[in-house]
């Protein structure tokens, strides 16, 4: 059963005991307490200034600056934003308000659709093209997570649901023009690690790369400080392009506590992923990040994970690997196939790489 329907079958006063999520005592921990009843743009900015915590701003406009200066300048604030934080926001990026609205909007249609018609689009397994479930992978954990997905490969080759109606156009169009955005920050990723700035996609085959985009539907919670929507993990892949409903709840590691993320109208939210991590040699750092959950509001949130192709063997650049390199070679499709069937927990799978 899904999170959505368990939610809407009755009234809830209390978290099942399937979605105790035990969570370890962390004094440095500043913003769970409050994370669990943000439900608004507002708190969640409260909470940033007070701790004086906030990821780092890329303004896309100038990295295509006719401007060598403001462009130069933008590169080395990418560089930061990847090898410091693993985050960063980025606004002035051209995408109309209007096609995230469409995307939010459909991704809601779909999950209001009866149980019995998103079955058919459950898949069996983790490479299925369309995937729908609850939780991350029921099989392998003892205890649930407060959240239902969509999962499709939109690239290479373009899967969506025939429902609802709209969804198919309105994504197609969504992910053609955030991949856009996406090659250009690719570009000034390798250039901020000293490459030509078409190294990231030859050497990773991004031409032929997978692209998934994933639904996150987080329903309210009767108990949200028992619960959890997504557990401390990092991403699999290159870079993850995120937006949301407006509502808070993603929070990221940074120097050993904490951070709640302040998600700004009309904006992206970007992270480095293990591959980009594994290709720069440890350069561009993958964040632990997860999700909580409120009592209020349901939260949305959709990604664009970007990664290489499934044969590509991922491994560090040879420019960047000196003295020595850091992590061992793996095919991507056998790092997805692991990390997907297995317990979602911070970064498992990349430490099993390291040298």
């Amino acid at each position: 059963m899904s999170v959505k329907e368990l939610v809407e079958s009755a009234t809830l006063t209390s978290l099942p005991p399937l979605y105790h999520f035990q969570r370890t005592p962390d004094s440095t921990d500043h913003h769970e307490a409050a994370a669990a009843a943000f439900d608004d743009i507002a708190a969640a900015a409260a909470a940033a200034e007070e701790y004086g915590d906030s990821i780092p701003v890329i303004d896309f406009s100038l990295l295509t600056s006719g401007n060598p200066i403001q462009r130069s300048k933008t590169i080395r604030d990418l560089h930061h934003a990847c090898q410091e934080w693993g985050f960063f926001t980025v606004v002035n990026h051209g995408v109309p308000e209007r096609m995230f609205e469409d995307v939010i909007g459909n991704c809601n249609e779909f999950f209001d659709l009866t149980a019995e018609e998103k079955r058919e689009f459950e898949g069996k397994r983790v490479l299925d093209p369309i995937r729908c479930g609850t939780s991350f992978n029921v099989s392998a954990e003892e205890v649930h997570f407060w959240r239902d997905f969509l999962k499709l490969h939109v690239h290479p080759e373009f899967n969506c649901p025939h429902k609802p109606p709209a969804l198919s156009g309105v994504l197609s169009e969504y992910c053609n023009r955030v991949r856009e955005m996406g090659r250009v920050l690719f570009q000034g990723i390798s250039l901020s690690l000293g490459l030509d700035e078409d190294r990231i996609e030859k050497a990773l085959n991004l031409e032929s790369g997978l692209e998934m985009f994933v639904a996150n539907y987080y329903p309210p919670c009767p108990e949200p400080e028992l619960a959890m929507g997504i557990p401390p993990h990092s991403d699999m892949g290159l870079i993850t392009v995120l937006t949301h409903n407006q509502v808070a709840g993603l929070q990221i590691q940074h120097c050993g506590r904490w951070v709640h993320v302040n998600p700004l109208p009309n904006s992206f939210i970007v992270n480095v992923g293990d591959h980009l991590e594994i290709f720069s040699n440890g350069r561009c750092k993958s964040v632990v990040h997860r999700a909580v959950v409120n009592n209020k509001v349901a939260r949305m949130s959709v990604g664009v994970v970007y990664a290489p192709s499934l044969d590509t063997i991922v491994s560090p650049a040879k420019e960047l690997a000196y003295p020595a390199a850091a992590y061992k070679p793996m095919k991507f499709r056998e790092y997805l196939e692991s990390q997907q069937s297995s317990k979602l927990q911070g970064k498992s799978i990349l430490e099993k790489l390291r040298i």
